[in-house]
């Protein structure tokens, strides 16, 4: 029996890194997923085969997650296919670098519209189904840099702090009404976005690290798994940090 049987999910950006290890650890407890991504399920890799092949319900949706239109209609679709949603992750997300005198207005647009506006618009269309069901568990994945920030990676760290505060603030108005939402803050995590840093700030970064390692995307996925189950029961805006150390509060 595992700690999800019958549980509809959604994670967002869950074909590749943190989000696949989320949605692969969520089936391995019994859940059912809706794999939402930027990505065409033609270019989703191994992602859908592999959750398919637990349960044939699991499902592919592509969706822009900082367009409204897109997310509604997505949103809609899983209501459809899976009649309700019962946990919402927002881990889809996007990196960049630059100083910030020399940044672009559209590059922080950009940044904060996938990973602020994005969690705004996923919670905004799932919570109303959250609410007339009476339950639910919202986790939002941050990021350790919105907690301690990030030099050359200001809209990224306001971007990631932003969410933190989004679950809290909103962990005040939905706890008492059946909804728990909580976020998760990784630290550096081994995937393709991190192949995005330089050579000079990943090896920065392995050096402040107390396990003077990187971690994997695995070790972010029982944090997931934690907070979308009843033994979380009393966390309320809470943020968990699986960080390595990098940040130590």
């Amino acid at each position: 029996m595992g700690r999800l049987d019958g549980k509809r999910a959604i994670v967002t950006g869950g074909a590749r890194g943190i989000g696949a290890g989320i949605a692969e650890a969520f089936v391995r407890e019994g859940a059912t997923v809706a794999v939402v991504d930027l990505r065409p399920e033609s270019d989703s890799g191994e992602i859908l085969a592999s959750l398919r092949a637990s349960d044939a319900e699991n499902a592919y949706f592509q969706a822009d997650i900082s367009s409204q239109g897109q997310v509604e209609s997505m949103v809609a679709r899983v209501l459809i296919q899976f009649g309700q949603i019962d946990i919402l992750v927002n881990n889809a997300g996007i990196l960049g670098q630059g100083l910030l005198a020399e940044m672009p207005v559209e590059e922080w647009d950009r940044i904060i519209g996938v990973n602020l506006r994005g969690v705004f618009l996923c919670t905004r269309f799932v919570l109303p189904h959250m609410l007339a069901q009476g339950h639910g568990k919202i986790i939002s994945i941050a990021s350790n840099l919105g907690q301690i920030g990030g030099a050359e990676m200001v809209h990224y760290s306001a971007s990631k702090g932003g969410v933190i505060a989004f679950t809290k603030a909103l962990a005040r108005e939905v706890s008492t009404k059946g909804i728990q939402v909580n976020a998760i803050a990784p630290g550096p995590i081994l995937t393709d976005m991190m192949k995005l840093e330089t050579n000079e700030w990943r090896d920065q970064k392995l050096s402040e690290l107390a396990m003077g390692r990187f971690g994997q995307a695995y070790e972010v996925a029982p944090t997931a798994v934690f907070l979308a189950s009843d033994d979380a029961s009393y966390y309320v805006g809470q943020t968990l940090s699986p960080n390595g150390g990098d940040t130590m509060l």
